[in-house]
């Protein structure tokens, strides 16, 4: 029903605006205002010329009107006469282009929405963009201390390897040298022993030349003894 009603309010407007006709030679401010397109500065310029030119003989001629443009003559050159009676105002297409107007206005907040809406998506895109950059970021950092722990630690195991081939070096310089030792006590032993049997040697030599001097001494005293008496 209120579609029905619609489309005859519709129609009823639409032949108001094809019989309604204004004489742009004899309208009033008012009357010219009602025009679609046509405010209080633009009808008081028509009004302004026509007082000036006289009337005019043309409909381009409305186009030498400052403020008036080839948009404003496409809006009311199917509502203005030269002449004859106004018979009413082009009411119903203001009305229209006010609906529309409202029309835009009303769309005009939903744009707005639908165009922060779309800032906001684009703005999270930038904040995951972002986000994700920092895990890329933190992860490569991540690595790089891996690697520089993986290097210290194997530069810490090179170390102590070299620490234990120090002291398995120091070790066996340890052995060799008790091993030196060793040998040279075992050397000084010999030497000892060498030495001791020298020593016995010499004795056994003395013990046999005092033997040689005691034999030698009881021989002179027997021939002492067994010598004639003079």
């Amino acid at each position: 029903m209120k579609k029905l009603l619609a489309t005859i309010v519709a129609f009823f407007a639409t032949v108001s605006i094809a019989f309604a006709a204004v004489n742009i030679n004899t309208a009033s401010q008012a009357e010219l205002e009602k025009l679609n397109g046509i405010g209080p500065a633009k009808a008081k310029a028509i009004i302004d010329y026509r007082t000036k030119n006289g009337p005019f003989k043309t409909f381009e001629d409305v186009d030498k009107v400052p403020g008036i443009g080839q948009g404003t003559m496409d809006k009311i050159k199917k509502d203005v006469s030269l002449s004859g009676q106004s018979t009413g105002p082009a009411a119903a297409a203001k009305t229209e282009e006010k609906k529309a107007d409202a029309k835009d206005a009303k769309k005009e907040p939903a744009k707005k929405e639908e165009t922060k809406k779309d800032q906001k998506k684009a703005d999270a895109k930038k904040d995951e963009k972002k986000a994700d950059a920092k895990k890329d970021e933190k992860k490569a950092e991540v690595k790089k201390d891996d690697k520089a722990a993986k290097k210290e630690d194997t530069k810490a195991a090179a170390k102590k390897d070299e620490k234990k081939a120090d002291v398995k070096k120091d070790d066996k310089k340890a052995e060799a040298r008790k091993e030196d030792k060793g040998a040279k006590k075992e050397e000084a032993k010999k030497e000892d022993v060498k030495a001791d049997a020298k020593k016995g040697e010499k004795k056994a030599d003395t013990k046999k030349g005092d033997k040689k001097s005691d034999a030698k001494k009881d021989e002179s005293k027997d021939e002492k003894k067994d010598a004639p008496k003079k």
